[in-house]
Order: C-alpha cells, then sequence, then structure tokens
C-alpha cells in the first residue's frame, strides 16, 4: 500500500474528511458510495461496486457478461462501447 503522507482526525461523530486531491485523483464525487473493509488493525475505504456491474457503464443486470475469468465485466451497452473503442484504435493504427 502506498502512503500519502496525509493525515486526519476523527471529529465528535467518528468522521474523518477525504481530501479533495484524493477524490479527485480517485474520482470520488458527492454520493459516490465506498465499501469499508477491516484488514487486521487497517481500515480500508474503495469505491463500492455491485456484483456483476458492468466496468463502463456502472450497469447491474443478469445481462452482463463476465470476461477473463471474472476480471472483466460488461453490460451490452458497456461491451458496445468498447467495442467501438477498439475499433477506431485499429483503424488509427
Amino acid at each position: 500500500m502506498k502512503s500519502t503522507g496525509i493525515v486526519r482526525k476523527l471529529d465528535q461523530l467518528g468522521r474523518i474528511v477525504i481530501p479533495k486531491e484524493l477524490r479527485n485523483m480517485l474520482e470520488i464525487e458527492i454520493k459516490t458510495p465506498l465499501a469499508i473493509l477491516v484488514d487486521g488493525e487497517q481500515i480500508i475505504l474503495e469505491k463500492y461496486q455491485p456484483y456483476r456491474a458492468c466496468m463502463v457503464t456502472g450497469e447491474s443486470s443478469d445481462d452482463n457478461v463476465s470476461l477473463a475469468n471474472g476480471h472483466i465485466i460488461l453490460s451490452p451497452e458497456g461491451a458496445e462501447k468498447v467495442m467501438n473503442e477498439l475499433k477506431q484504435y485499429m483503424d488509427n493504427k
């Protein structure tokens, strides 16, 4: 894990503020769901992604396909976007 060197204190309600620079860097916007994980003494925050959510559109559906042993999940719309971008990329080579 990479240290940011940023230290924050909890407020009276147990809240911390994630610095704007980190939110921008990680594309965390207002109302972005975050999962809270515990690993030993560490608390880990990560963007929450529902099971079988498309990596392009974020859509969660039974119509989504799983590729590369579950490492890539795409909705039909997401797959179409990826195919179009790949076609453009290959046409420009």
